[in-house]
Order: C-alpha cells, then structure tokens, then sequence
C-alpha cells in the first residue's frame, strides 16, 4: 500500500503512523501535511518535517494543559509523542547522532505527559530488575477505569513487547488501549536491543529471549498479586518480537496464551534468501564480497541503507557481515515444538520482512493454534496490520478471550 512516497521505506512509516490514527495516537492531515513536505528518500528532511509537526503539537497539549483542558492536552500530547517516534527513526543510520537520544527523550516525555496524569486508566511506571540492572516498562490497570466501582477479582493481564525498532509507548496506540477495553491489565517493557535499553544503557539483542521474560513474569508476580491472574497471563511479540515471544514461550511455561504478530521462524535464513548470490559469500565469511555488495547497496536504497545501519546498532555488530552473521542463533527451528500454549500466529499478506515465517511457525508447532492471514481486500496486508489496526485487535482478543473464556472478568 504506497501512501504519498513512491520510496517503500518512508511510504511504510507513513502508514505506521497514520494507523495510529484509529486510537489516537495521529491525525491524518498532520501526517499528510508533513508528508508533503518531505523530501523523497531523504531522511535530515524527514526528521526536520516530522519534529517541526512534534513540536508544534506538543506545544498544542502544553497550552490546552495550561488552561486546564485535559482532554485535549492528553489528545495532543498522544499524537506528539509518535511524531517525535517518527521523526528519530531514520536518524539510526548514525548511532551517534547526539539527535537520538533528544528526539526519542522527547517522544517519552510527551507519552508521559498523558500517561502520568491525563489517560483514563491508571499507568504506573516500573522498573524491572534484570541481570544486575533493569528494564523500563509500564502498568496499565484497568480497574481504574472505573473508581466507584472497583473490582477485586485478579484480572487477565497481557505483557507486550516490540521487536527490531519500535518504543513501548507506540504499543500504547497499537495494541494496550485495545487490551484495556477488553478488560486486560497490561505490562509493556523493553529489552535488550529495544527503546531505553539500547539508546541509553546499550545493551543489544539476545536471541535467548527467555532470559528477559522469566524476569518480566517475576515482577508481575511479586508486585501485582491479586490484580493479575497468573493463570491468565498473555504474551505478545509484535514484528521480530514474534520471534522472541515465541522463543520466550518455549521455554517459560508460565505463560497461559501467546500471540505472534507476525510469526518470525529463522531471521538468518530469511536473511540468506533475500541475498540470492550474495549468500554463499555469506556462508563463506567473505566479508570483503560481503560488506562491499551491501555497502554499495546502502548508498542507493534507503530501505537497506536503514536496515542494516540499524541493526549494526542494535545487534552491536562490527559491519554487515557480522550483523548477518549473529542472527544465526534467531530460530525456531528444535524450539517451537516445546511451545505448550495456545499460540495465534498472524500474517500479512503482502508483508515482506519475514515472507513465509508465520507459516512455517504455524506447521512447526505441536500446541494448541491458530493462524490468520490479513489480506489487500481488508487492508490489512502490510507488515503487522499496521493500516488495520481495529481489525487486528478484533481478531486477537477474539482469540483471546476465547482461550481464557471460561474465567474471564469483563465486568
């Protein structure tokens, strides 16, 4: 689906924001008026277009907060805050650009700006301790919805993490509002190769990825007992966070329900057949074939060029050789099989970052399942549903409810 650019690149994060737009976290002629302003392939214009439409919408919330308008400040500042998201996205081609760390801060600020004071539901900041550290994340009670009458029963919970490059906050407007009003306490945080956790305290990507959650599921249960139900508690990994949920899922048990938004079976292999040719050099460790064939490609295609400028960050890899090669351990492959839980596996069909993973996912898996394909007809075929985000959200909490049905509260 191209929207305004013909550059794939910059049509898909257009459309990952206008999206938003369904649970507020846009509004669609913001989003046009900076495209129009931008630039074809050109990320300085899209980082200046996008943060001047930040900044003035930030500076809407400021004044409707002011003069103590909390709705509309809270409106302003959920749109803000994934302008700023967007405007810092392809500024990773530099890790060192000192405008990561602004840009982003911002966008976290502008999120907190509603989340602190202003949503209807209650959002607690955490910390999660990890491995002689911690990692950020968020609470959101849904039984603050409703103060007159709170309900004491232990409520379903879903934990939601992203995957290659996207923030907490941005779940915000993808997938926590439709947990809420579902029911659903939710925990959303961010590990290793992931928002705060690379920029600020640069710690990469690990494919053990049970490593992170057992951790997460910890804390829910030392600090939430009696708001959440151990015996309902959902995973969800969105885009490689398919990957890692999925992995996570094979080896914690705990873990009643999981949703793969998409499926991601071997990044690796997904990997080497995008290459064509290129792939023996691969195989064979040329990185003087290697790094030049991908280096050249970089310079004419900003979709590589972001790629892999990104997950040299974020994979902490030396070139593009080593960024390849370290996603070697990233499969499924003698793991899905150890999954016992219902496990809803998504696809998009026209998505082109995993072709093929949910599928392959899906036949892996000897626990209770199910597979979806999103299609052109619904608008719903690009990566992770991102122009169908009330149909995605239909169908896996329609799932969802389904697999904790016989005990779930909507009351």
């Amino acid at each position: 689906m191209k929207v305004i650019f013909q550059d794939p690149a910059f049509s898909f994060q257009l459309l990952r924001t206008i999206g938003s737009t369904y649970y507020g976290g846009a509004d669609i002629g913001e989003c046009l008026s900076t495209a129009y302003r931008i630039k074809e392939g050109d990320f300085e214009s899209w980082y200046t277009e996008w943060l001047a439409t930040a900044e003035r919408v930030n500076k809407y919330g400021d004044n409707s907060l002011s003069a103590g308008h909390k709705v509309s400040a809270r409106e302003a500042y959920l749109r803000a805050f994934n302008y700023y998201r967007n405007a810092e996205f392809f500024l990773h081609t530099n890790p060192q650009d000192s405008r990561i760390i602004d840009t982003w801060q911002k966008s976290v600020d502008s999120f907190n700006k509603a989340a602190q004071v202003l949503l209807p539901y209650k959002v607690e900041f955490v910390e999660i301790p990890y491995e002689g550290t911690s990692l950020p994340g968020y609470f959101y009670k849904v039984d603050d919805n409703d103060t007159s009458s709170p309900s004491s029963k232990p409520k379903p919970t879903l934990i939601l993490h992203t995957g290659f490059d996207g923030t907490q906050e941005e779940l915000y407007v993808t997938s926590v509002i439709a947990a809420l009003n579902r029911g659903y306490n939710c925990l959303t945080f961010e590990g290793p190769g992931q928002g705060r956790v690379i920029r600020k305290q640069k710690i990469p990507f690990r494919y053990d990825w049970e490593k992170v959650i057992t951790p997460v599921i910890d804390f829910v249960a030392s600090n939430y007992e009696g708001q959440c139900d151990m015996k309902r508690l959902a995973l969800m990994g969105i885009s490689m966070g398919g990957y890692l949920a999925a992995r996570a899922a094979a080896f914690e048990h705990r873990i009643a329900a999981c949703i793969l938004d998409d499926g991601v079976y071997d990044i690796y292999e997904n990997f080497m057949e995008k290459l064509g040719t290129l792939s023996n050099a691969v195989a064979q460790g040329n990185a003087t074939v290697v790094n030049t064939a991908i280096e050249t490609s970089m310079y004419f295609d900003t979709g590589i060029r972001w790629i892999m400028s990104h997950g040299m960050w974020v994979f902490d890899a030396k070139d593009p050789l080593d960024f390849i090669q370290k996603n070697k351990d990233y499969t499924l492959k003698d793991v899905a099989d150890n999954i016992e839980c219902p496990t809803l596996v998504l696809e998009a069909q026209m998505d082109n970052d995993f072709p093929g993973g949910p599928k392959k996912v899906y036949d892996a898996l000897k626990c209770p399942k199910k597979y979806v394909l999103f299609t052109v007809q619904e608008g719903a075929e690009d990566h992770c549903q991102v122009a169908a985000l009330s149909l995605s959200n239909q169908r896996i909490f329609d799932w969802l409810d389904e697999v904790f049905k016989n005990s779930i509260d909507h009351t």
